[in-house]
């Protein structure tokens, strides 16, 4: 139950109001980040916007929502397992951003595995991602997962093709595994156009901020689009089961491919209220003997904005 504010003081009622507004600038930032990208250089934005007001007004309302799932995840010791596929460049990034914004990231956190090591390459292939799973009240978003190796570790040979078919066997057997135990597992791939990759990679090169995020495994990705498609089509086929169904996000337009997986994940999970106490702060302790020790100057940061 939220403290009730009508008695507080007036100043008291601004400053929350202010930081409110400051919690919400997060968002702004990233959406002025987006319209740069799509505006530097002259390069105008590929396809029709939603309205800017609508998209903030049905964020909030879906990341109220998320917080609501939280608490019943939590409250309910619930296991949630999420993935986010996709080329690069597909906007796994940003929806996985937008979730966890105003979540607690002790109950929802973000799994983005490195290459793998020397050890973890002689390892059972499932394991290195088994230590990521959640334990109850967790929520668990991978940023790629074990489906790489149906994707880029095939593309690029990183793997044989006797490689390739062991985890087509294991990784229906494995999912499965993971729902019995109580896991609640989605599967979402981001699909975009050559175009709007070849677009969303030009910009990134045009954009000295953004341009650590093209590796070379990405430049060469564009070059093998194809080969791409081929594996996608190839994964999809053959590990989409009733336990574990892929869910496939249009993601040409971020804004709306943002929007629409949320709500569809929101409605993946059935949950309620969670009833919580008033919270009342107490009067703070002061004790007359204390006095605040004062901060030497040369520890300040300085006042330049």
């Amino acid at each position: 139950m939220s403290e009730d504010f009508s008695s507080a003081p007036p100043a008291l009622v601004e400053m929350i109001r202010r930081e409110l507004l400051d919690s919400y600038d997060e968002e702004l930032e990233q959406e002025l980040e987006d319209k740069r990208l799509e505006t530097i250089d002259g390069v105008p934005g590929a396809h029709g916007e939603l309205d800017r007001r609508f998209y903030f007004r049905e964020l909030l309302r879906l990341q109220h929502e998320l917080v609501r799932l939280q608490d019943w995840v939590q409250h309910e010791k619930l296991r949630v397992v999420v993935i986010f596929e996709g080329r690069d460049s597909a906007g796994k990034g940003g929806v996985i951003k937008r979730i966890t914004q105003r979540l607690n990231p002790r109950v929802c956190r973000v799994a983005a595995l490195p290459a793998p090591n020397e050890r973890e390459r002689t390892q059972w292939y499932f394991q290195r991602y088994v230590s990521h799973l959640p334990a109850a009240g967790e929520i668990v978003l991978f940023d790629r997962s074990w489906y790489n190796r149906a994707g880029v570790e095939r593309v690029m040979g990183f793997c044989t093709e006797a490689d390739v078919e062991e985890f087509f066997r294991s990784v229906p057997e494995f999912e499965r595994m993971l729902v019995r135990s109580g896991i609640i597992l989605l599967k979402y791939w981001f699909s975009i156009t050559d175009e709007e990759q070849a677009l969303r990679f030009n910009m990134r090169i045009m954009d000295p901020l953004k341009q650590w995020k093209l590796s070379p495994m990405d430049v060469e990705s564009r070059r093998r689009w194809e080969d791409y498609t081929r594996a996608k089509e190839d994964m999809l086929a053959r590990t989409h089961i009733p336990e574990a169904p892929w869910w496939v996000v249009e993601a040409v337009d971020k804004k709306r491919a943002r929007l629409n997986c949320i709500s569809h994940l929101l409605g993946q999970i059935p949950y309620g209220e969670v009833e919580h106490p008033p919270v009342h702060l107490p009067e703070r302790v002061r004790h007359a003997d204390y006095l605040r020790a004062p901060i030497p100057d040369e520890m300040h940061v300085p006042d330049r904005y």
